[in-house]
């Protein structure tokens, strides 16, 4: 028997002799076979309906020649499957601004997606944040293109480090949950090459092996059988040579799908299976499409399978181990915003006997959403669990407890302590990944089955942008009691503050934290680290200075215009911009330089830590373009860097941007245009706060 088992260590030469060797072997049923994944309504039933139970075969896989077939797991914020490390969601790391970081989050990921079974990985996440009220905007990085990029370049690298294949997901222009199955989104050329696919084009050129197609249509057709998407820009323009496979259940609608570039069908052959090998021998197919796919696919697979593993054993002990949870500790404690502070934190304990938490959301685990990106750690330190460990350790004597559900109790704690932590927020109820009550993801259920498996919906697009009244009531008992008052905000992106932002001293966004959240607050608040997460979108004063957003919506618009640009345009201040984020130091910008080189711009400028303890700033450089050819934003960013400043202390960096990234895209010529002219050279602590230089080119 013919055996196509990979072997470590084969070249590029023995790999390409290897696939083509397969494709003369298989069948076209066997090669149809590859194009889709198999037993998951099965395993979907049997495991009562929690996701990552077991690894999901999505593609590849010829048992009868010894080709292996692809193993999916997610998901954003750690492995689903099993006792996994759960990171602070994907939002709350994009306000890490620290690619190192991400980098080491997607080696861990790696390491246990590995312990898992699987050699697939969903992990990477990077639709644009167009609106706040998008419901998986916390398994996203922000609203900017570029931070986008290089945020989700640095996890694909690090998750396929250890032989796992990344697959960069939603293609594209996905960034609406309830109408995701049914939108249509109408998209420009300039908006959509300018603002919705470049950071996808960042972790394409980085490596990343896969493409996870979008359930939405654009312009007129569902993205996961879009020739434009998949064949066009990605193969043509980009070069991918990488393979292509939907979102899973509705993800293709017809076999014309595998003519249009989508190579595997998950998680079941519905539309693919008998149907593609009808079309094909009904001549509505090439076979040529199906042996490109599955070549496709079997490079990759290979490619991967025959590479030397960074370890020698991937253990059950790996999961969740100690080193594993301290990068999601200090990912915890990077990601918390500091949004506002007068002179509230960090808390000194010599003035605190008695603290204060308040809010249901204290004592909850709340790690983010219950869909695709769910995890399940050995355990979660909760805000309150993590601030009680603190007051053991730093001997304040007592923690006051109350919550929206009595707030006459509330009141009683919060006039009795000598300072008040106020969490509040959303949970999977209020945002994330919609799970209707009912789903079945695409099996046939017998309605016996289907009514007993009958929940809640949850999650989804969000209806407001602010606070639930009973959140901001047990706020305005914290104010009411004289003392100093932490407002500590658990959200996936922007809440809107206003109702209450003038009547608390302090304000810090933690996100979705992670497994070790409540440890990493407490060190926060105590001063035992400076925060330094820098916001990664823009918080607005009023819900009109964000784009049109339509949850329903059959039909919707992008356009050039969100965020920061939006608001720069419209001349809006926000409340909070985007990049904002304080800390226990104070950080000033000096002789900003810029010079021209041959194929870029070369920047230099100094940081400086001038307060009296040490701290994390977040260095961000926008350029400015002429803007007279075509209206363009009045600045982008185009670099940033995280630096480390003992009190007193300076450092020069240096930023180099490309010419090629300041260019816009031309219509009319379906090409790339640099406009020659004054550009604008801005660096800062964020996009509210710059010094600014100039430069001819």
């Amino acid at each position: 028997m013919t055996d196509f088992s990979p072997r470590k260590g084969m070249s590029e030469r023995e790999l390409a002799a290897l696939v083509d060797a397969i494709l003369v072997e298989a069948s076209l049923a066997e090669k149809v076979a590859m194009m889709s994944g198999h037993g998951f309504f099965k395993a979907w039933a049997e495991d009562e309906q929690v996701w990552c139970a077991r690894p999901y075969r999505a593609g590849g896989g010829l048992e009868r020649l010894g080709v292996p077939a692809l193993y999916f797991t997610d998901g954003p914020r750690g492995v689903a499957g099993g006792n996994s490390t759960c990171f602070p969601c994907s939002m709350a790391r994009g306000a890490t601004f620290d690619t190192d970081l991400e980098r080491r989050i997607g080696e861990v990921m790696g390491i246990e997606t590995r312990v898992a079974g699987c050699t697939l990985s969903g992990a990477v996440c990077m639709n644009l944040l167009r609106h706040p009220a998008w419901g998986r905007a916390q398994e996203t990085y922000g609203e900017d293109p570029h931070h986008l990029g290089e945020m989700g370049a640095a996890l694909a690298q690090g998750i396929q480090t250890h032989n796992v294949v990344a697959t960069v997901k939603h293609l594209a222009v996905n960034s609406m949950e309830n109408a995701r199955f049914k939108v249509d989104v109408e998209v420009d050329e300039r908006a959509l090459y300018e603002v919705y696919l470049p950071h996808f084009k960042r972790a394409i050129d980085a490596g990343c092996a896969s493409v996870m197609s979008a359930y939405n249509k654009m312009n007129g057709e569902y993205c996961g059988q879009n020739r434009v998407l998949l064949t066009d820009i990605l193969r043509r323009e980009w070069k991918f040579d990488g393979f292509v496979h939907s979102d899973w259940v509705l993800g293709v609608y017809h076999p014309y799908g595998a003519s249009a570039g989508l190579d595997v069908e998950n998680p079941e052959p519905v539309h693919f299976g008998k149907r593609l090998i009808a079309a094909v021998e009904g001549g509505a197919v090439e076979p040529e499409v199906i042996d490109r796919a599955c070549r496709r696919i079997l490079r990759v697979i290979y490619r991967f399978a025959a590479a030397e593993d960074p370890l020698e054993h991937y253990g059950k002990e790996l999961s969740a181990a100690p080193a594993h949870v301290a990068v999601a500790l200090e990912a915890a404690e990077k990601s918390a915003v500091l949004l506002k502070n007068e002179d509230v934190l960090p808390l000194r304990t010599d003035k605190i006997e008695k603290l204060a938490v308040l809010g249901r959301l204290a004592a909850l685990e709340n790690t983010g959403d219950e869909g695709s990106s769910r995890v399940r750690p050995p355990y979660v330190v909760t805000p309150l669990e993590g601030l009680r460990r603190a007051a053991d350790r730093l001997e304040i004597r007592t923690i006051l407890t109350g919550d929206e559900g009595d707030p006459d109790a509330a009141a009683s704690a919060a006039n009795a302590a000598d300072a008040i932590v106020v969490v509040v927020g959303n949970t999977a109820d209020d945002e994330g990944e919609f799970i209707p009550g009912d789903i079945g993801l695409g099996a046939e259920l017998s309605p016996e089955v289907r009514e007993q498996h009958v929940r809640p919906s949850r999650g989804g697009d969000r209806t407001r942008l602010n606070l639930r009244a009973d959140q901001q009531a047990l706020i305005a008992i914290a104010a009411a009691s004289g003392k100093p008052v932490v407002v500590v905000i658990v959200a996936g992106s922007a809440i809107m503050v206003e109702e209450w932002h003038e009547s608390v001293g302090a304000i810090l966004q933690t996100f979705y934290s992670g497994m070790e959240g409540g440890t990493a607050l407490a060190r926060l608040l105590f001063g035992e680290i400076s925060p330094s997460g820098k916001l990664p979108f823009v918080v607005a004063r009023a819900e009109g200075d964000y784009p049109f957003f339509d949850k329903d919506a059959n039909r919707i618009t992008y356009d050039l215009w969100h965020g920061y640009t939006k608001l720069d345009r419209d001349a809006i201040t926000p409340r909070y911009p985007f990049g904002h984020g304080l800390s226990y130091t104070q950080f000033a910008y000096r002789a900003l330089k810029a010079r021209a080189g041959k194929d870029a711009i070369h920047i230099q400028v100094t940081v400086v830590n001038e307060g009296d303890v040490a701290g994390d700033e977040v260095a961000q450089l926008y350029i400015g373009s002429p803007g007279r050819a075509v209206e363009r934003p009045a600045k982008l960013l185009k670099a940033f860097t995280r630096v480390t400043l003992c009190p007193g202390k300076h450092r020069a960096i240096e930023f180099m941007v490309p010419f090629d990234d300041l260019r816009y895209r031309d219509p009319h010529t379906h090409d790339w245009r640099f406009e020659p002219g004054e550009y604008r050279i801005l660096c800062g602590g964020s996009s509210g706060s710059l010094i600014e230089t100039k430069i001819q080119l």
